[in-house]
């Protein structure tokens, strides 16, 4: 095993900055929170995350589907349709997000929206 100076041990590593490469850019983790509820077509999404534009939305439901958190599925239709889901991979993050949101609510406060615990 390899003896690491104090310093390299201190400094953020690979597996926390790919994860904040993704998920320090505007909306990706509210994308994510409305997954954990289960599949969303791409109107249902832009309808549950106020403020984000079509194009935004549409860049990062790619972006978190080449990271392997979501997956996209097309209905035939007519008319056609896409609908979103959380892989395991994305499923995974429920705990974290959870956390985070209590988190918030204790230390930024009056953010209650109101909803059931089991839906935060």
């Amino acid at each position: 095993m390899a003896d690491h100076g104090e310093q390299a041990c201190k400094s953020v590593g690979e597996g926390m900055t790919r994860v904040f490469g993704l998920f320090g850019k505007r909306w990706t983790g509210l994308i994510v929170a409305t997954l954990l509820a289960g599949p969303a077509y791409f109107a249902d999404l832009r309808r549950a995350i106020p403020g984000i534009s079509e194009r935004m939305l549409s860049d990062r439901l790619t972006e978190l589907a080449a990271a392997g958190l979501l997956l996209r599925e097309v209905d035939a239709g007519p008319p056609l349709r896409v609908a979103y889901r959380l892989t395991e991979a994305g499923k995974a993050l429920e705990p974290a997000l959870k956390e985070l949101g209590r988190w918030a609510e204790q230390h930024f406060g009056g953010g209650g929206s109101g909803c059931p615990e089991r839906f935060r």
